[in-house]
């Protein structure tokens, strides 16, 4: 385990460390604090400090592994996430075997919720939680790595700017995928590429599936890949806390042909995805890829086939598709009032004009796109499965 200590998640015996660490490091303080108490915590921060301390402290004792830590902290996102949605439901858990290491590979819309949600569903049918994998761009501070990393998360290197360096990460990194499904029977997660799909096309990176065979590349594609027990993960949001911000980067770089983040951009992304209201969600767990395809391009549209299928359009994405100025007419998506109740169609319509009002007109194709494209790849999928 010694090539992947830069990487892993922390182990049960470094999780009472870890956590006494957290309790001493300023930055972590200050950050519940505004979180908590955002209008206190700058004239009386000093004082609230060393009181949140104290409680975390409190709550903590006795917690000496991941599953006591996460058992702990389960009903509290438990309560952030319902408080942020209209409903949770999820389908094709019936296809996953408790003593089975599974790779989940998922569409990627939201930072923190994609994995957060994956976790929230597998928990609550008493299967075990996956490996989280999660970019070193999102890791700016030490109190960041330290949560994510007891929290079951490894370290994808993506800073990493030199091309040698880059091949021996993603060796790395595929050894430890690997080694995790393999001899340690513990499930992996992982985005379907890197980057959210920010224009709302959710498609599967080729090379990141020729990442899993770097680790045993003198075998057969296919071989390696079958034996990481490959699920496909389709999550459906019926509204994305971020789809103004991903409008508005979208529409800068499509006027200026590049778009710079700025400090701060991805915590408030994060803070946002958490907190900001998601409507319906819905995750759909594919039947495991038995038999990959021989290719990486092949397996990657198989992969796309089985996450767009089971996409959950929700009203919002027909309301957008009918505004779409690239909306195909030759193809045969149905009306939504076809498809929906009076009552949902007129909920949908007043929180879409909401959300089409609070931005501005030279961006709101990108809003409309985000929405839109769902519904043309699910439909464009099910003519060619019909051709």
């Amino acid at each position: 385990m010694a090539e992947f200590e830069a990487i892993r998640p922390y182990a049960d015996t470094e999780v009472r460390p870890v956590l006494a660490r957290l309790l001493t490091d300023d930055a972590f303080l200050d950050t519940l604090t505004r979180y908590r108490f955002p209008r206190l915590a700058g004239p009386l921060g000093w004082l609230l400090k060393p009181l949140i301390a104290h409680y975390l402290r409190r709550e903590i004792a006795g917690v000496d592994s991941v599953a006591a830590l996460q058992m702990k902290i389960e009903p509290y996102v438990d309560r952030s996430i319902e408080q942020a949605t209209d409903g949770i439901s999820y389908s094709g858990l019936e296809h996953l075997k408790k003593d089975r290491a599974y790779l989940f590979i998922s569409n990627h819309r939201d930072i923190v919720m994609d994995p957060a949600f994956v976790n929230y569903a597998l928990y609550h049918a008493g299967l075990p939680t996956p490996r989280l994998a999660i970019g070193d761009n999102l890791l700016q501070k030490p109190f960041v790595s330290d949560l994510m990393r007891l929290n079951k998360s490894f370290i994808v290197h993506r800073s990493i700017s030199g091309r040698r360096e880059k091949l021996a990460a993603f060796q790395t990194l595929s050894a430890y995928i690997s080694h995790s499904i393999r001899q340690e029977g513990a499930s992996i997660w992982i985005a379907q590429a890197e980057g959210r799909a920010k224009d709302g096309d959710d498609r599967t990176d080729s090379a990141i599936l020729k990442m899993f065979h770097m680790c045993r590349k003198d075998e057969p594609f296919a071989d390696v890949l079958a034996d990481l027990h490959l699920v496909p993960v389709s999550i459906s949001y019926e509204y994305d806390p971020c789809d103004l911000a991903k409008a508005r980067e979208l529409s800068i770089r499509a006027s200026t042909g590049s778009y710079t983040k700025a400090s701060g951009e991805d915590d408030a992304s994060i803070v946002t995805g958490i907190t900001g209201h998601k409507g319906h969600v819905h995750l759909h767990f594919g039947e495991e890829i038995r038999e990959p395809a021989e290719d990486a391009k092949l397996l990657a549209q198989h992969i796309d086939r089985d996450i767009l299928g089971h996409y959950r359009l929700f009203p919002v994405h027909y309301l957008a598709y009918a505004q779409w100025s690239e909306r195909d007419p030759q193809l045969a998506v149905p009306a939504a009032d076809s498809l929906f109740s009076a009552e949902e169609l007129h909920a949908a319509q007043a929180r879409w004009q909401q959300r089409l009002a609070a931005c501005p007109a030279e961006q709101q194709p990108w809003l409309i796109m985000q929405y839109a494209r769902p519904v043309e790849n699910h439909y464009r999928l099910r003519s060619a499965a019909s051709a």
